[in-house]
């Protein structure tokens, strides 16, 4: 069976921890799962899309984007390998996906079909508590995510970034992992806007950039105390 290929990953996944390996291929081995492989680019679900399976992230990188009216991309989270995504929605009465999702590198992905899924609750108590756990925290990161995004200013979320940054990096240097464009789908706004702002806070003297760094000058900004 293609599973065999991926089980040491899939036990690997905390969601599977509790479920001992014999169980967990025993399962597989009945089906009611799918596992495809996108290229970089690919869309994976669209748009009011009827969720039917929870995806979990094997290989690669996915990411939830919204596109509005004017055509700014907003990345709204990213899942990596290990990562799962729909579980927040199979269940739901309204079950559809409420943005896009794409792949962000060449991935595969294991599609868990409902029935499976049910299977996996009623034989392990621990998978469905941690199901659950990871339902609820899905729901509110999400929530957090989108009122901290719909309610900030561009140099506001810049600053949220910088802060972020400085505690991961403990440098004033900030290396740039994404590209400018990539950072502008994450803050939700348009290239051109994001690179308006920064030249706005060169000016002020609060930062310094180039195509790979921004270099925080003002440590105010971040709350550092002198």
């Amino acid at each position: 069976m293609i599973y065999k290929e991926y089980i040491d990953l899939i036990t690997n996944i905390d969601l599977f921890k509790t479920v001992p390996r014999r169980e967990l291929e025993h399962l597989f081995a009945l089906g009611n799962y799918n596992i495809s492989d996108y290229k970089k680019g690919q869309i994976i679900h669209l748009p009011n899309e009827i969720c039917t399976t929870m995806d979990l992230v094997l290989r690669g990188k996915v990411s939830a984007q919204n596109i509005d009216k004017d055509g700014n991309i907003l990345t709204v989270t990213t899942f990596n390998p290990s990562d799962i995504l729909g579980v927040s929605l199979i269940f739901a009465t309204k079950n559809s996906y409420p943005m896009t999702i794409i792949a962000d590198s060449n991935c595969t992905l294991v599609h868990i079909h409902e029935q499976l899924i049910l299977e996996l609750c009623q034989s392990n108590m621990g998978f469905l508590e941690r199901l659950i756990g990871i339902i609820s925290d899905k729901s509110l990161t999400l929530t957090n995510k989108l009122n901290s995004i719909s309610l900030k200013t561009i140099r506001e979320c810049l600053i949220d970034f910088l802060k972020y940054e400085y505690h991961i990096q403990k440098t004033n240097v900030i290396k740039l992992h994404t590209t400018k464009k990539e950072m502008a789908e994450r803050l939700g706004v348009q290239r051109p806007s994001l690179s308006r702002e920064l030249y706005k806070m060169k000016k002020d003297g609060l930062v310094d950039y180039n195509a790979k760094t921004i270099t925080i000058k003002d440590m105010s900004i971040i709350g550092h105390k002198y």
